[in-house]
């Protein structure tokens, strides 16, 4: 058993997302408004705290793992302002852990918003209100709009996974420090770093990275207990392929175990023709095109040179549920979409509905229980 299994073992008895289930879940995105439908019916999720509490409330009644919220300072524009109104991620996940008992509370954090000594303080203390609960979710930064609110340019891709290192050695070097600790980097100096209480997690909290390209993958793998993976394709032996490959790269290069999670959209109905429809209704009739093509442009470098038709159905997947993985059918379906991601080798998947929170409690009284009874919790 080596060094990291240990440290997994001691956190398994407080942190859901170190249990054994075979495809564990979680939700995404709910401290944002629209959720991740970009879409103007009514039914999508209105950002309040009594709707993030009902949705945190659903999640626990079916024992959900996580609960991920989107770190988000800027809006998409268009009709409905996709994702601009929202909770800040740690003052949300603060909240999240005194109201919940089970589930693992995530703050998603940018890099560059905030100091590594500011995000360990803030960190251990959720984990204490938590009772050992607390994830950390890195996201480098690549929304210039966001980052510029800051006022910090945005910088080169490699340079914000090297900045992203220092930042995490900080937080972990105050996580676990006795003493008081020196830091001299590239981005960050540090005199006498000092934390106390300690996160109750041991050695520290688990830490998640979506990492995409290389030196995002590189970082995810060396430094995170969990890695994020968004699949540009529904085919079976292209996405097993990009988890083997995850798992591969922290095995052969880091000595290293890690949990692969993605996300999907999950669309229901009582026949396919049904969840279809719904589909059609709040994507293609209803979808704020301006608002996809903004996040698009902003977040896909290379958005405007792909083929038309690729560009318009990657704008659809984003409508739909923030490029995820699709999920649309019967209760049925839906549970073998699901065993599919499992199949692929995902140790959990996100999930999030058009209209969440009406959507989410037809999940779990249609949906959940076929889930359990396939074996798959």
């Amino acid at each position: 058993m080596n060094a990291r299994t240990k440290a997994e073992d001691v956190r398994r008895s407080t942190n859901p997302v170190f249990n054994d289930r075979k495809l564990k879940l979680g939700t995404f995105g709910t401290n944002l408004d629209r959720g991740c439908a970009i879409s103007s019916i009514d039914g999508v999720l209105r950002i309040d705290w009594p709707n993030t509490l009902t949705l945190a409330k659903i999640s626990e009644e079916m024992e959900f793992e996580a609960l991920v919220p989107i770190g988000r300072w800027h809006g998409f524009g268009g009709k409905t302002n996709f994702n601009g109104p929202g909770f800040e991620c740690f003052s949300w996940a603060a909240g999240m852990s005194a109201a919940t008992q089970y589930s693992g509370i995530f703050a998603t954090s940018h890099v560059p918003t905030i100091h590594p000594i500011m995000a360990a303080k803030q960190a251990a203390a959720i984990d204490h209100i938590s009772n050992g609960r607390f994830a950390l979710n890195i996201v480098t930064g690549w929304n210039r709009p966001e980052i510029e609110m800051f006022g910090s340019p945005l910088m080169e891709h490699d340079d914000r996974y090297e900045c992203a290192a220092e930042w995490l050695d900080i937080i972990k070097q105050a996580w676990t420090c006795e003493d008081t600790f020196d830091f001299e980097g590239r981005f960050f100096h540090i005199k006498k770093g000092y934390l106390e209480p300690k996160p109750i997690q041991k050695p520290f909290p688990p830490v998640m990275n979506a990492g995409g390209s290389a030196k995002g993958q590189q970082f995810a793998a060396k430094y995170c207990d969990m890695v994020y993976v968004v699949f540009g394709t529904n085919d079976f032996a292209q996405c097993k392929a990009k988890v083997d490959a995850y798992r591969n790269l922290a095995r052969e290069e880091y000595g290293r175990e890690i949990q692969v999670w993605s996300y999907a959209y999950v669309v229901q109905g009582e026949t396919e023709k049904e969840a279809h429809d719904y589909f059609d209704y709040y994507v293609n009739q209803h979808g704020d095109w301006e608002a996809a093509t903004n996040l698009v442009d902003t977040m896909i470098a290379n958005a405007k040179t792909l083929p038309k038709e690729v560009l318009a159905e990657m704008k659809k997947h984003f409508i739909a549920g923030w490029g995820g993985y699709p999920i649309i059918g019967t209760p049925e379906q839906i549970v073998d979409g699901l065993a599919t991601m499992s199949k692929i080798g995902l140790d959990g998947t996100l999930v999030n509905f058009p209209r969440y929170i009406d959507d989410m409690r037809w999940f779990q009284q249609r949906v959940y229980p076929l889930v359990v009874q396939a074996g798959l919790r």
